[in-house]
């Protein structure tokens, strides 16, 4: 009898031990880049939507192609002013120029991310070819912005440890400055684009946020009247010395018409005479992610400090 027990003993235990054991499969073996990503939910304007947690093929079809590069993510095409950017012309060397009309193409670049501000084309059929974000351009300022757009590529903590730093460094540059012209010396930041030339707020890129935000110089109150709430205005060139501050930042394009600065109105101005008028290239000038920003606090610091 024990000898009986003792076999049905052991039978039940191979039985057991068959049955936890679990046959290996294709599926099981798999390398892990085969297996599908893991998907986060990102709160986005108009609602969640599920984004990859690991995004590595990124559309961009209206700017923010700093914010994506500083944070490492993979860019596959982007829109013609990121393509044409001086600034990231090294990154975009192999990147495809796309539009949210290029919908095959897109299809064909694989994307696992799409983003874009809220005006683009498009949007319903983008979104059937990958999860499709977007944002309302200057409904957040510059530095959050980055934060969502590290929020949606899951680096948050990298986005923020780069705002903190960068507003340290321009703060500290502020300081500096605001000490060698004078706390009440004002700056104005003008662009001659085509035949027109515009004066800007404080929040219209051209490194308004960097100068009137971050590094908390002054503003000529003429221009503050007519561009801080459009966040921009035309002017004439008969009426430049009316906005011209103690320092200009003229933001020029290469083929923008520059006759303006042989008049003698221009030429007469305190800011042209005292030689306080500094060009930067207007081409990229218009973007305001990290990779744009860190090379404009570069620019004001060697043309106020000469550092």
């Amino acid at each position: 009898m024990k000898k009986l027990l003792l076999a049905f003993i052991l039978l039940a235990v191979l039985i057991i031990s068959a049955c936890g054991t679990k046959t290996s499969t294709k599926e099981d073996t798999a390398a892990p880049e085969e297996k599908k990503s893991e998907t986060i939910t990102y709160q986005s304007e108009n609602g969640s939507v599920e984004v990859p947690a690991e995004p590595k093929r990124v559309i961009l079809l209206s700017g923010f192609t700093g914010n994506v590069l500083a944070l490492g993510v993979n860019v596959v095409g982007v829109d013609v002013w990121s393509k044409n950017n001086p600034t990231f012309e090294k990154e975009m060397k192999d990147v495809e120029e796309v539009s949210d009309q290029d919908l095959e193409k897109i299809i064909e670049l694989e994307p696992d991310l799409i983003i874009g501000l809220s005006n683009i084309k498009n949007i319903d059929k983008l979104s059937e070819i990958a999860p499709t974000v977007t944002y309302t351009w200057g409904k957040v300022d510059y530095l959050t912005q980055h934060l969502e757009i590290g929020k949606l590529v899951n680096k948050e903590k990298e986005a923020q440890a780069w705002i903190d730093e960068f507003k340290k460094e321009a703060e500290s540059a502020g300081e500096e400055i605001r000490a060698k012209i004078g706390e009440d010396a004002t700056v104005s930041v003008m662009e001659s684009f085509g035949k027109d030339l515009y004066v800007f707020g404080s929040n219209w890129a051209r490194g308004t946020e960097i100068l009137y935000q971050a590094m908390n110089l002054k503003m000529p109150e003429k221009v503050k009247e007519v561009a801080e709430g459009a966040g921009y205005f035309a002017l004439s060139a008969e009426v430049i010395p009316e906005y011209a501050g103690d320092y200009v930042i003229l933001s020029k394009y290469s083929d923008a018409d520059t006759s303006f600065q042989e008049t003698e109105t221009y030429k007469n101005i305190p800011a042209v005479k005292n030689k306080r008028v500094f060009e930067m290239n207007g081409q990229g000038a218009s973007f305001s992610d990290p990779v744009t920003l860190e090379k404009q606090l570069a620019f004001f610091k060697k043309s106020f400090l000469g550092n």
